[in-house]
Protein backbone atom coordinates (compact mmCIF):
# COMPACT_ATOMS: atom_id res chain seq x y z
CA UNK A 1 0.00 0.00 0.00
CA UNK A 2 1.55 3.50 -1.08
CA UNK A 3 1.15 5.71 1.77
CA UNK A 4 1.49 9.91 0.53
CA UNK A 5 4.62 11.61 1.43
CA UNK A 6 4.82 13.93 4.52
CA UNK A 7 6.62 16.71 2.63
CA UNK A 8 9.89 15.90 3.35
CA UNK A 9 9.49 14.44 7.52
CA UNK A 10 10.77 11.49 8.41
CA UNK A 11 7.57 9.06 9.48
CA UNK A 12 8.25 9.31 13.07
CA UNK A 13 8.37 12.58 13.20
CA UNK A 14 4.43 12.74 11.77
CA UNK A 15 3.59 10.11 14.00
CA UNK A 16 5.39 11.83 17.42
CA UNK A 17 3.00 14.71 16.76
CA UNK A 18 0.07 13.15 16.16
CA UNK A 19 0.70 11.41 19.40
CA UNK A 20 1.53 14.83 21.03
CA UNK A 21 -1.34 16.21 19.62
CA UNK A 22 -3.72 13.75 21.13
CA UNK A 23 -1.86 14.37 24.37
CA UNK A 24 -2.84 17.88 23.71
CA UNK A 25 -6.37 16.80 23.29
CA UNK A 26 -6.64 14.29 26.04
CA UNK A 27 -5.40 17.31 28.00
CA UNK A 28 -8.76 19.34 27.03
CA UNK A 29 -11.06 16.64 28.06
CA UNK A 30 -9.66 16.19 31.02
CA UNK A 31 -9.46 20.19 32.26
CA UNK A 32 -13.25 20.15 31.09
CA UNK A 33 -14.20 17.20 33.36
CA UNK A 34 -12.20 18.65 36.23
CA UNK A 35 -13.14 22.22 35.87
CA UNK A 36 -16.45 22.14 34.56
CA UNK A 37 -19.72 20.68 36.68
CA UNK A 38 -21.85 20.69 33.93
CA UNK A 39 -19.43 18.48 31.90
CA UNK A 40 -19.31 16.07 34.19
CA UNK A 41 -23.00 16.18 34.97
CA UNK A 42 -23.38 15.39 31.02
CA UNK A 43 -21.11 12.66 31.00
CA UNK A 44 -22.90 11.07 34.14
CA UNK A 45 -26.55 11.84 32.28
CA UNK A 46 -25.25 10.13 28.51
CA UNK A 47 -23.82 6.85 30.74
CA UNK A 48 -27.42 6.57 31.83
CA UNK A 49 -29.22 7.43 28.71
CA UNK A 50 -26.48 4.77 27.30
CA UNK A 51 -26.84 2.17 29.35
CA UNK A 52 -31.11 2.89 29.43
CA UNK A 53 -30.51 2.47 25.79
CA UNK A 54 -28.67 -1.54 26.21
CA UNK A 55 -30.92 -2.36 28.46
CA UNK A 56 -33.77 -1.55 26.20
CA UNK A 57 -31.72 -3.02 23.22
CA UNK A 58 -33.05 0.35 21.14
CA UNK A 59 -30.65 1.83 18.39
CA UNK A 60 -27.99 3.50 19.92
CA UNK A 61 -27.04 5.87 16.92
CA UNK A 62 -28.99 8.88 17.65
CA UNK A 63 -28.36 8.92 21.63
CA UNK A 64 -24.43 8.94 20.77
CA UNK A 65 -24.46 11.16 18.52
CA UNK A 66 -26.65 13.62 20.95
CA UNK A 67 -23.87 13.06 23.55
CA UNK A 68 -21.31 13.63 21.42
CA UNK A 69 -22.68 16.97 20.48
CA UNK A 70 -23.50 17.95 24.11
CA UNK A 71 -20.16 17.19 25.48
CA UNK A 72 -18.43 18.75 22.60
CA UNK A 73 -20.85 22.13 22.16
CA UNK A 74 -19.59 22.13 26.17
CA UNK A 75 -16.00 22.10 25.62
CA UNK A 76 -16.26 24.52 22.89
CA UNK A 77 -18.29 27.10 25.09
CA UNK A 78 -15.16 26.44 27.92
CA UNK A 79 -13.02 27.28 25.12
CA UNK A 80 -14.87 30.76 24.20
CA UNK A 81 -14.90 31.40 27.69
CA UNK A 82 -11.35 31.38 28.70
CA UNK A 83 -10.67 32.88 25.01
CA UNK A 84 -13.41 35.89 26.04
CA UNK A 85 -12.13 36.14 29.96
CA UNK A 86 -8.08 36.57 28.56
CA UNK A 87 -9.25 39.04 25.38
CA UNK A 88 -11.86 40.82 28.16
CA UNK A 89 -10.73 40.54 31.37
CA UNK A 90 -13.25 43.41 32.25
CA UNK A 91 -16.60 43.37 31.05
CA UNK A 92 -17.50 44.24 27.82
CA UNK A 93 -21.13 44.03 26.24
CA UNK A 94 -20.20 42.15 22.65
CA UNK A 95 -17.91 39.56 25.70
CA UNK A 96 -21.35 38.84 27.32
CA UNK A 97 -23.23 38.02 24.13
CA UNK A 98 -20.27 35.46 23.20
CA UNK A 99 -20.56 33.93 26.29
CA UNK A 100 -24.43 33.84 26.32
CA UNK A 101 -24.63 32.45 22.67
CA UNK A 102 -22.24 29.99 23.54
CA UNK A 103 -24.27 28.94 26.76
CA UNK A 104 -27.02 29.23 24.40
CA UNK A 105 -25.98 26.67 22.07
CA UNK A 106 -25.19 24.02 25.06
CA UNK A 107 -28.70 24.48 26.56
CA UNK A 108 -30.10 24.41 22.74
CA UNK A 109 -28.36 20.84 22.45
CA UNK A 110 -28.98 19.57 25.49
CA UNK A 111 -32.96 19.61 25.15
CA UNK A 112 -32.78 18.82 22.05
CA UNK A 113 -31.00 15.78 23.49
CA UNK A 114 -34.04 15.05 25.83
CA UNK A 115 -36.44 15.35 22.62
CA UNK A 116 -34.62 12.46 21.21
CA UNK A 117 -33.62 10.40 24.05
CA UNK A 118 -37.58 10.42 24.54
CA UNK A 119 -38.38 9.40 21.12
CA UNK A 120 -35.55 6.58 21.30
CA UNK A 121 -36.08 5.38 24.63
CA UNK A 122 -40.00 6.06 25.73
CA UNK A 123 -41.91 3.48 23.76
CA UNK A 124 -40.01 0.38 24.37
CA UNK A 125 -39.30 1.70 28.31
CA UNK A 126 -43.46 1.99 28.49
CA UNK A 127 -43.77 -1.79 27.01
CA UNK A 128 -41.01 -3.01 29.62
CA UNK A 129 -42.68 -1.39 32.46
CA UNK A 130 -46.35 -2.76 30.69
CA UNK A 131 -48.27 -0.15 30.07
CA UNK A 132 -47.96 -0.83 26.46
CA UNK A 133 -48.78 -3.66 24.80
Amino acid sequence: MNRPKLEGLPRHTSQRNWWRSFVYAWAGIAYAWRTQRNFRVEVVIGVFAVTLGMLLRVNLASILVMIALVLTLEMVNTALEALVDLSSPTYHPLAKIAKDVAAGAVLMASCVSVLVGVAVLLEPLLRLLGFKT
